[in-house]
């Protein structure tokens, strides 16, 4: 294996190197990217490489070092992010707001098909009046009193719903 071009040995120890990749990541999607990183850091070692010597404990060594120095470095991260904020104070408001996501997105099917598609076109999808007009094929006004109404009622069905949670 020594004699070949190392680039021809780099490409025939990719299966192995995945292996172990998923061994030590153990998510495919993590592991490919460390064959990524380890292979373009090989690639960019060669000219260091000292003929002779084993390319495949080389590239499993290239392969490791950039594992646990992306764990240093998560957990690096995961430390400063802790220290820059309260996990209690960040947790609750992002817990409300998929329910109140979740809610917004059931409360939406209640309103009639056809002002909840004037309010998906222009509120979430930040189309114009004029151009969610031109899509449903009605005049502006149309579309503005639409919006109007979905928005009121969709207010009101908001407002009620904790009320009725309570009950």
């Amino acid at each position: 294996m020594t004699s070949a071009d190392p680039r021809l040995v780099l490409i025939a120890v990719l299966p192995e190197l995945r292996g172990f990749a998923r061994f030590l990541a153990r998510q495919t999607s993590e592991a490919d990217d460390l064959v990524q990183e380890a292979v373009v850091r090989g690639l960019a070692a060669l000219p260091r490489f000292q003929a002779g010597t084993n390319m495949r404990a080389w590239m499993f060594t290239i392969l490791r070092n950039a594992f646990y120095e992306q764990r240093r470095r998560r957990k690096t991260e995961d430390r400063a992010l802790a220290q820059s904020f309260d996990e209690s104070e960040a947790a609750a408001p992002a817990q409300d707001s998929h329910l109140d996501l979740s809610d917004l997105h059931r409360q939406l099917f209640t309103l009639p098909p056809l002002l909840r598609e004037a309010l998906v076109l222009v509120g979430a999808q930040g189309l114009s009046y004029e151009d969610a007009a031109l899509i449903c094929a009605v005049p502006v006004g149309t579309i503005k009193a639409r919006v109007s109404r979905a928005r009121r009622q969709l207010s009101a069905t908001m407002q009620r719903a904790p009320s009725d949670a309570e009950a």
